[in-house]
């Protein structure tokens, strides 16, 4: 790794990035043209956010990508102690203190005219950047309108949901007609009359009898989710893992969202009905409560140290 101190001089104040092995600010950051992750979208990442100055659930994001890279068969050529070292450091130039943090293994570039994918030198890059809402302050406020696609999320038997990839043309696709009839965003579907997830978030649905219901199959386990999953275990509320029709979702009491980048984020409307009384639903609003009150728990964060190196 280079030494820290080699771009002191640089600007680093809108993020940070890792880029072979060496840090650059985040507008000078690339990667070559023939790159298959740029090429073939032939990557795995993942998403780690830092709020208030400390790192949210990092192992189990390391852990996560570890796995994504293995079910790609990318290699990821460094310790789960030095990717963290990376992201730190990313994060100790920008010094942002709330920050979006990905990492990202790329296929690279086998030798010109091999269609071998195992001949490619696979690339590590990270990078942080100020923290991303995937909702604006006037959407979280009334809670986001959501339509139901009649696109088809890419199967699991053809590209695994559980292994966080770049595989979002269906998702764009989806929220491009969601966007052109006035909704806010998409939750795509199975093909078998359930929902699954939308552009980089689980959706939930709290039931008449106030069960929260999550889908189980065809979506990635976001970390946010999990962290859902033991909160209502935490606060006695009834969480079930299973199919979610879009019947079950347009006629739910109340619904949200979870996503790394904004966290839980209330749904007020669904194919432009609203759910309850249209306002963010008790369940959500206790969600909501905890899930930001576990990024003061020492269980689940890690300090950014904001030392600048010798």
């Amino acid at each position: 790794m280079p030494a820290p101190h080699s771009h002191a001089a640089a600007d680093f104040a809108r993020g940070a990035a890792f880029v072979r092995d060496a840090y650059l600010p985040i507008d000078q950051a690339s990667i070559p043209l023939t790159d298959w992750g740029f090429l073939r979208s032939d990557a795995a990442y993942d998403v780690v956010t830092v709020w208030d100055g400390a790192f949210f659930r990092l192992d189990d994001h390391l852990q996560r990508f570890r796995a994504s890279c293995a079910h790609f068969r990318l290699r990821l050529d460094r310790p789960d102690a030095a990717v963290a070292q990376v992201l730190e450091h990313c994060v100790r130039l920008s010094g942002l203190r709330r920050a979006y943090v990905e990492m990202i293994v790329t296929r690279g570039q086998p030798p010109w005219g091999s269609r071998d994918p195992r001949q490619a030198v696979n690339q590590f890059y990270a990078f942080a950047v100020p923290y991303v809402w995937i909702a604006d302050e006037e959407q979280r406020t009334r809670g986001l309108h959501l339509q139901i696609s009649g696109v088809t999320r890419i199967p699991s038997s053809s590209v695994d949901a559980r292994a966080k990839n770049y595989h979002w043309h269906d998702l764009t696709s989806g929220l491009l007609g969601a966007l052109d009839v006035g909704a806010d965003t998409v939750v795509l579907g199975d093909g078998a009359g359930n929902v699954v997830e939308g552009p980089g978030f689980n959706v939930f649905a709290v039931g008449a009898d106030g069960t929260i219901v999550t889908p189980a199959q065809g979506v990635l386990e976001g970390i946010t989710r999990r962290t859902v999953i033991e909160i209502a275990q935490t606060l006695g509320l009834p969480l079930q893992q299973r199919a979610l029709s879009a019947a079950a979702l347009r006629s739910a009491r109340e619904a949200f969202i979870s996503s790394s980048a904004g966290g839980i984020l209330p749904v007020t409307r669904v194919d432009g009905q609203p759910l309850g009384d249209g306002q963010p639903g008790p369940v959500t609003r206790r969600v909501l409560q905890a899930y930001w009150d576990w990024h003061a728990d020492p269980r689940w964060c890690r300090r950014v140290d904001y030392t600048p190196s010798a």
